[in-house]
């Protein structure tokens, strides 16, 4: 891995150590870096048709950042009984936006020192209300830099699991390809093995095999934080529900590769 690839890895770890003092939730990050090349530009065609690039957001990029937060396991079990998001789901949410900025932020400021510019968007709400689809997607943004694999959730799974949040930037530092994974599905249902639990676990069934029901998913989300007094009070971009992503054999971690080291523990 390049040097400053590594120090990203180290530097995001130290920014999520510092901000996590307050509040018990994450677990250490993961990173990739990947090169802004001919590959980012299937974005438009698998995420949406409007999807920005690498330039678009920064016209001298040359390298994508992507990482990933990992819940804790005692947050991720927290919000596993019933139909609805536990209040501390609703409240980490909100808590893991900014953190998602900090993290962003620091590595942004800390390429700035070393001479490189980069560019970054928002954690969350950056997405098409009519279409539900992002224009910039960290999720495919992270399967292309090789942090994760989708699942049948729609999720990205980690070697860290699928229980997190993702963040990402570009900059015009030249950091080459650092994944952490190859090719390989983490989903057991994609490795032929039985499960399509997450398809169980929404309450909603906006989620099968091969189908996925975006404006059920997405009125979901809003009858929570407007219908539930656990999320009562909350920001109105907290609409959160997250059953996808709990109770699963990869929420915390994944049966798949995993290239330097093992997975931080749950």
């Amino acid at each position: 891995m390049p040097a400053l690839a590594a120090d990203l890895r180290r530097i995001s770890e130290e920014a999520v150590a510092r901000y996590a003092l307050g509040a018990d939730w994450w677990r250490p990050p993961l990173l990739s870096t990947a090169a802004a090349d001919h590959r980012f530009d299937v974005l438009p065609r698998i995420a949406s048709s409007d999807h920005l690039l690498p330039r678009d957001l920064l016209v001298s990029a040359k390298s994508v950042i992507v990482f990933f937060i990992p819940f804790k396991k005692k947050l991720l079990d927290e919000n596993t009984p019933g139909k609805f998001p536990c209040r501390n789901w609703g409240v980490a949410y909100q808590a893991t936006n900014r953190l998602i900025e900090h993290v962003s932020g620091t590595l942004q400021a800390f390429l700035a020192e070393q001479g490189h510019r980069s560019a970054l968007t928002p954690a969350t709400h950056n997405f098409d209300p009519i279409g539900l689809t992002a224009r910039w997607s960290h999720k495919h943004l992270a399967h292309l830099c090789g942090l994760g694999r989708f699942g049948i959730n729609r999720q990205l799974i980690t070697p860290a699991g699928c229980g997190g949040r993702l963040g990402s930037l570009v900059t015009e530092a030249d950091l080459g390809d650092s994944p952490l994974m190859g090719e390989e599905e983490l989903c057991l249902h994609k490795q032929g093995e039985t499960c399509l639990r997450c398809v169980a676990l929404c309450p909603v069934a906006a989620l099968e095999e091969h189908e996925f029901d975006r404006q059920r998913c997405y009125t979901r989300l809003k009858v929570n934080l407007h219908h539930t007094e656990a999320l009562a009070g909350l920001e109105e971009t907290t609409e959160v529900c997250g059953k996808c992503v709990v109770d699963l054999p990869c929420t915390t971690g994944s049966k798949g590769s995993w290239r330097h080291g093992p997975p931080p523990p749950p």
